[in-house]
């Protein structure tokens, strides 16, 4: 995979229109305790390219899981579904919090296939999301 620079304006830009939250699982850069990183929606490995339009903020979780990936099996269907674009769809639109707020539920193809692929819901931050719940921190309301 080729590495190239991204300068800190777009890195700047990108992190102020994701609103320093990861754009899959919506953990903001305050809460990780890891900083978010400026990841490939259409990943280098995939021909993609550092052009803003492509790049966007995850959590190291998210950006770890969906390495290069563009799709993934959706569990209902079986079926191989385009990844979640967090640049391009609307998370409300294909995600939804479970009642408690600490897991995220995919409410369309896309989504499942997303939670599944990126294992939104793994044995680390389900934890950590009950405790920024109980603290009143999450989940995010806009």
């Amino acid at each position: 995979m080729r590495r190239s620079y991204i300068p800190k304006a777009i890195r700047q830009r990108v992190m102020a229109a994701a609103r320093r939250r990861c754009g899959y699982c919506l953990t903001a850069q305050e809460f990780s305790g890891a900083q978010l990183v400026v990841e490939h929606i259409q990943p280098l490995a995939r021909d993609g390219t550092n052009h803003e339009e492509n790049l966007w903020l995850a959590c190291s979780w998210c950006n770890s899981y969906k390495s290069s990936q563009v799709d993934a099996i959706e569990p209902l269907t079986g079926k191989q579904t385009p990844l979640f674009n967090p640049r391009q769809q609307v998370w409300l639109e294909h995600f939804k919090w479970s009642e408690d707020g600490a897991e995220i539920i995919g409410i369309t193809a896309c989504g499942r296939a997303t939670v599944a692929a990126l294992q939104l819901n793994n044995e680390f931050v389900v934890p950590a999301r009950r405790r920024w719940v109980s603290a009143g921190w999450h989940p995010p309301t806009d």
